[in-house]
């Protein structure tokens, strides 16, 4: 079971040193560093001397704390030498290694003047431990945009980072510490946190999408059959992995607009009752055309249909595709309509800069936007916080001081216990809110400081 992990000393506040320790006490759990390091052999990835991790934290902290023309200083660095780099690769499969002329001063100030040529999200700054002279700088390593796909939502892999320490600076004193793309920890607002709940991945969020899943496979299995050469058989759960990847895309969007959004998802049945005069809520722009309404449906009956049949062999017709065919596939069609549908992604995210909900039925039919939820529905005093993906163990918490969008979606699953709200708030944070085990209840969904997460 995964649980989010929050860790602040008696004083209150955490700062670098606090967060080395912390990390040192999470890689006494053999589980845990068995989870982060899955692809290392034992004992080949430890961590830096603790002085010397110390060190690094404390320089990036400070280098957080500087700006940049009025702009935060972002970057990400990687404890590894230049040499376990291979020297003739480079994105999107490969890291592209540039080595200084001679090393750099590991120190804040030369952090604060390499963070806009490192852009934080295509460059790594290299680092690795000297024994005499600690910690310094070799370089820039260039992985490309991909990695951020696996967050905001894509289909495109990229290269793994390797099992070595990599930092991540986002603002000031906010700073996480990764074993390659794995998070052990994060420094935040003065709070040490490890969360590790996605909700995407819980049993109960794969149900709430089972009706539609159903609904496109049943439709491409219909398709399959009146092909008139033989296709590959579909993975059942490929349609759910597109609609997640979606709904991650939506919800970075409306994150890095900085205006905050809530997205309300109803039962397909109720779709008719909310386009008209009902005790729930009134949706201000309304869409008209059903075929129109339906596009991401649409989408993702095409995607599946095209993987399949690109993958069709006569000789051997049992052979089975799903998630990774896609994001490794090279067909044109499959790219068309991979953009397709993360530009509808991209509409339905503009749709919540304007006041009020937007609001999709669990089918993906998109219905309109500027809902407003009833002030009639009963308020919600106090709602459950989910500690764990499947809401398995959970803490009571007042509603008091909470923003309008999350009172509002308290409401609308307090009264439609099939609802299930997702409220992304101006500082990006985000809750999925839902009814459950007799309660509105919400999850946090990883809000670490790394952005995308």
């Amino acid at each position: 079971m995964k649980r989010s992990q929050v860790h602040s000393p008696a004083a209150g506040h955490c700062y670098p040193k606090d967060l080395v320790a912390f990390v040192f006490e999470r890689w006494q759990d053999r589980a845990f560093v068995a989870r982060v390091c899955h692809e290392a052999e034992p004992g080949g990835f430890r961590l830096p001397e603790r002085d010397v991790l110390e060190q690094v934290i404390s320089t990036c902290y400070q280098a957080s704390l500087l700006r940049e023309e009025e702009r935060p200083v972002m970057f990400r660095l990687i404890i590894r030498d230049s040499y376990l780099f291979a020297a003739h690769e480079g994105p999107p499969t490969g890291m592209h290694r540039l080595i200084f002329s001679r090393t750099r001063p590991f120190n804040e100030y030369e952090l604060h003047r390499l963070a806009p040529a490192a852009d934080f999200y295509r460059t790594l700054i290299g680092i690795c431990i000297d024994p005499a002279h600690g910690a310094q700088i070799w370089g820039l390593l260039h992985s490309g945009t991909r990695w951020m796909h696996a967050v905001y939502g894509g289909r495109k892999t990229s290269p793994p980072l390797p099992q070595s320490l990599v930092v991540y600076v986002t603002g000031p004193g906010q700073i996480s510490v990764c074993a390659g793309d794995e998070i052990i920890a994060s420094l935040n607002g003065g709070q040490i946190n490890c969360p590790s709940i996605d909700v995407f991945n819980s049993r109960w969020f794969g149900k709430s999408l089972a009706a539609l899943n159903e609904e496109t496979f049943a439709l491409h299995r219909c398709a399959r059959r009146r092909a008139e050469r033989p296709w590959a058989e579909l993975d059942p759960d490929f349609g759910s992995n597109i609609g997640q990847q979606a709904l991650r895309r939506i919800i970075s969007v409306i994150r890095n607009s900085n205006h905050g959004g809530l997205l309300v998802y109803l039962p397909p049945e109720l779709a008719d009752e909310i386009m008209q005069e009902n005790q729930y809520l009134t949706v201000k722009y309304q869409f008209l055309e059903l075929d129109s309404r339906q596009r991401f449906l649409s989408l993702t009956l095409r995607i599946m249909n095209t993987l399949a049949e690109s993958y069709g062999d006569p000789e051997h017709p049992e052979r089975k595709v799903g998630w990774q065919e896609y994001v490794t596939s090279k067909n044109e069609s499959i790219a068309l309509l991979d953009e397709a549908i993360f530009d509808v992604a991209h509409f339905i995210a503009a749709l919540s800069a304007v006041d009020g909900a937007v609001v999709i039925t669990k089918r993906q039919e998109l219905l309109g936007f500027g809902g407003v939820i009833s002030g009639d529905l009963d308020s919600v005093g106090m709602v459950s916080h989910a500690l764990d993906t499947e809401g398995e163990q959970c803490e009571p918490v007042l509603s008091e001081g909470v923003g309008t969008r999350h009172r509002a979606a308290y409401r609308i699953c307090q009264k439609l216990h099939q609802a299930i709200a997702v409220v992304i708030s101006q500082d990006e944070t985000v809750q999925i809110v839902r009814w459950h085990n007799g309660s509105v209840t919400y999850w946090d969904q990883i809000p670490t400081g790394v952005p995308g997460f």
